[in-house]
């Protein structure tokens, strides 16, 4: 657990992490917040709520007295939320970094090329 981040975005995390990485697909049942709860020693209402952050966000879905399960576009969801994150927060502060350091734009893109 990060003590920087709230529990239940941990939670949030955890469950589209496993989905970005295969390891959940489409229409598998993530853990229920009983489950969640006892594993990783928090409230239920705690997990619960980042569970139902993944239902608001359309990645997962409820089936009545079953659980939650991976809806179909939930890879390409979390997949356009972070690029969108990456590229609004992450590569700007990136940027603003090289900047200060006086790294050139060529220094960047030899960077790019020989290490990804």
């Amino acid at each position: 657990m990060e003590s920087n981040v709230p529990i239940y975005l941990q939670i949030s995390l955890f469950i589209e992490n496993e989905i970005i990485n295969d390891r959940l697909s489409i229409d598998d049942k993530v853990p229920s917040t009983n489950e969640f709860s006892k594993s990783m020693n928090v409230n239920p209402a705690t997990a619960g709520k980042g569970l139902n952050e993944l239902v608001d966000q359309g990645i997962l879905y409820k089936k009545r007295g079953l659980g939650m399960f991976v809806t179909e576009e939930a890879r390409s969801i979390i997949i356009n939320k972070r690029k969108e994150y990456f590229t609004e927060n992450l590569l700007k502060e990136f940027f603003k970094e090289a900047k200060q350091l006086n790294i050139s734009k060529e220094e960047l893109i030899e960077k790019i090329r020989s290490d990804y």
